[in-house]
């Protein structure tokens, strides 16, 4: 059988550890495809679309953090854009649990496309701006003295 979504290069935005994460998520959602094609059962399916929901969270976390560190300056809409889809697979998630819903094709097929969308456009557009800027700046001067300082607590550390 046919995987769902293939990773290929041309996903890659430039920044190891994203590239990395967005290769798990394509691969839960690959199990998830293969889960429902094998008809495996939807205690089965559910319990990997829990784990791509928490990987999910996991990943725009990280995201945000290297945004906010960089001054990212479109960083609220990014984030509204992570929200939106964590609402969204959280309402998913309510109706399965009442059985008012069924994990389908097509959920895999919006799900497939929205993270295509969002990687080639939105995350490639963050990391272009990422990479431009050379990651997260170097710390102010008086943070890095600072650093630099033992402090009488580290003895505890």
């Amino acid at each position: 059988m046919a995987e769902l979504f293939q990773w290929s290069d041309a996903y890659g935005v430039g920044i190891q550890e994203i590239d990395e994460q967005h290769k798990v998520l394509v691969d839960l959602l690959n199990r998830l495809h293969d889960a429902i094609h094998a008809h495996q059962g939807s205690e089965t399916s559910r319990k990997i679309l829990g784990d791509l929901a928490d990987y999910t969270r996991t990943h725009f976390a990280v995201e945000e953090s290297l945004m906010r560190v960089s001054n990212y300056p479109d960083f609220e809409a990014h984030k509204q854009n992570h929200e939106d889809l964590i609402g969204q697979v959280n309402a998913l998630q309510i109706k399965l649990d009442s059985g008012e819903a069924k994990i389908t094709f097509e959920l895999l097929h919006f799900l497939k496309v929205w993270l295509t969308h969002h990687i080639k456009e939105a995350d490639k557009r963050f990391a272009d701006y990422f990479i431009s800027v050379g990651g997260a700046p170097a710390w102010a001067p008086h943070v890095e003295q600072s650093m630099g300082e033992k402090k009488w607590w580290w003895k505890f550390w």
